[in-house]
């Protein structure tokens, strides 16, 4: 028997399924959150027992989904104007908005405080910092408001690896940070070439996203000028002595090919989004860059500890 996604109750309240709070979570991008997150914590130095190392992550893992569900309840009339997002639970009308506020809420509170009960409130207030500022100065304020929100909203998606170290070691120090600031930098670039090839999205919706209210040419000038940025930062824990040759060489063969994939993107003048190719495989390659450069991090300091 086929069980449909919503119900309507004898109230006519909506019902949403399982599946629809899931998707609240934005479980895709959520990975790679924890996987920066589980990697400040295997390169941080010390013990922490396995079962609290599995519920500082899971916290992680919650407190993102806590984000991302409060993100879609803002942003649920934004979302129904936007093709790609239009499906979510909130704009397709599976869910109810009171449901995912609570769900949202419960969530982020939630892992804050097993996060502080089951490792240290160092690492719980980081949580409870990167959650509220993704939602209120990114969500709220930032995005309907300025071209460079990614910019400085990308902090929001950065405090990751600063809560997995925290979590082991009670304290942060100059890797972790180091970390933090390649995801910084690294964010303008991978982001505004999703951007670029669905700036109608954001025009339609009416959010002042740099292609959209500074153009094409600027924005490819702009990723190119970030990743000279986020190349010095990538760099920086080898030429501080944080990190050994196997991340060095790493994060210079991965990097020397995300300045090449930006590099096309910043000389295409292509304007029909289904066209966009280099924008689409600088996109795809950012993702995968970040996951073997954080695991990079990893393996190198087990290695070399």
């Amino acid at each position: 028997m086929i069980v449909n996604q919503t119900s309507q109750t004898a109230s006519g309240a909506v019902c949403a399924h399982w599946r629809d709070f899931l998707a609240l979570t934005k479980p895709r991008v959520m990975t790679l959150v924890v996987f920066t997150g589980l990697c400040g914590l295997l390169a941080a130095p010390g013990h922490i027992h396995p079962v609290l190392a599995f519920t500082a992550i899971l916290c992680i893992a919650l407190g993102a989904g806590a984000a991302g569900a409060l993100n879609q309840w803002h942003e649920a009339e934004i979302d129904a104007l936007m093709k790609r997002t239009a499906n979510r639970p909130l704009p397709a009308g599976r869910m109810d908005r009171q449901a995912a506020l609570h769900f949202g809420v419960g969530l982020g509170v939630f892992s804050v405080l097993l996060l502080g009960l089951a490792a240290n409130w160092l690492a719980a207030a980081i949580l409870a910092v990167s959650i509220l500022f993704y939602v209120l100065v990114y969500t709220v304020w930032l995005k309907p408001r300025t071209a460079q929100n990614i910019v400085i909203g990308g902090a929001a998606g950065a405090f990751p690896p600063l809560i997995g170290w925290a979590a082991v070691t009670g304290d942060v120090s100059a890797l972790p940070i180091a970390l933090f600031c390649l995801i910084f930098f690294w964010t303008p670039p991978h982001f505004w070439s999703l951007a670029l090839f669905v700036k109608t999205d954001y025009a339609n919706a009416g959010i002042p996203m740099l292609p959209v209210v500074a153009g094409e040419v600027t924005t490819r000038r702009q990723i190119w000028g970030y990743t000279a940025i986020m190349a010095a930062a990538a760099m920086a824990p080898v030429l501080l002595r944080l990190t050994g040759p196997i991340y060095g060489t790493t994060a210079l063969l991965l990097t020397a090919l995300f300045a090449v994939l930006a590099f096309r993107v910043s000389v295409n003048r292509e304007r029909d989004p289904e066209r966009m190719l280099a924008e689409r495989r600088l996109f795809k390659f950012s993702i995968l860059y970040l996951f073997i450069i954080f695991g990079a991090v990893v393996v190198d300091r087990w290695v070399y500890a």
